[in-house]
């Protein structure tokens, strides 16, 4: 895997795999007896542009609950909001944390600060992607149904940056996905991203509302594999 998690596509199949497995094991194991000091000592930068109860909260109790510490820094707290550069705010967190999380109005912002920087970057939301939610929903659909392979999954509404990481992941894990958006709010629209399958630079956007394209497994039992056209 990666060094950061930006896209889903930062993780290939074998590493998405893995990962969903760790998670339901340390979830059935949470609360137990025992030593789960994973990260001792560790310390996660927590970057807020937007803020956010759920993600916030989940990304901080889960560094207490591994051993490690979370610092929250919103834009005041910050010389980014005063003028200072972006690269310049990654190379001084390298030297300080283990590790940053940053929720983003723009997705360009967390690949420039993950360019420059030399710990590991987590995409906690950006304008185009929102990838730890999916990982979040791909567990929940393991929990309830024992696996993702073989899964048709429907998404109705706007395409919009959770709806762009789903698509991602579902040729990775076995998902027929179905999308449904109206016309003003197709999948790559609003993020202005040429980066989501099936819709390339000057695509069109189908006349029918409730008529989508679909990704990811094909109802064959092929899986698509990774879509093409795709930009980390």
């Amino acid at each position: 895997m990666r060094k950061d998690f930006i896209s889903v596509v930062d993780a290939d199949p074998h590493d998405l795999t893995l990962l969903l497995d760790r998670s339901a094991r340390m979830k059935r194991e949470r609360g137990r007896a025992g030593d789960r000091s994973v990260l001792p000592g560790k310390c996660l930068a927590m970057v807020f542009e937007k803020a956010s109860t759920r993600t916030r909260v989940s990304f901080e109790v889960a560094m207490v609950e591994l051993g490690g510490h979370a610092i929250f820094l919103n834009p005041n707290d910050l010389q980014l909001g005063r003028g200072e550069e972006i690269r310049d705010m990654a190379r001084v967190l390298s030297r300080y944390v283990a590790g940053v999380m940053i929720r983003s109005f723009r997705h360009g912002t967390i690949e420039e600060f993950a360019r420059y920087s030399t710990i590991p970057v987590i995409n906690g939301l950006s304008d185009r992607e929102h990838p730890c939610q999916t990982l979040g929903d791909l567990l929940t659909l393991r929990e309830h149904f024992g696996s993702t392979d073989g899964l048709s999954v429907s998404w109705i509404g706007d395409g919009n940056n959770v709806c762009h990481s789903l698509i991602l992941a579902a040729a990775m894990a076995g998902v027929e996905l179905t999308v449904a958006s109206p016309p003003h709010g197709m999948p790559g629209q609003r993020s202005g991203s040429s980066a989501i399958p099936g819709r390339p630079p000057g695509a069109r956007t189908p006349s029918t509302p409730t008529s989508g394209p679909r990704w990811g497994r094909r109802p064959s039992g092929r899986s698509a594999g990774p879509p093409s056209g795709v930009i980390p």
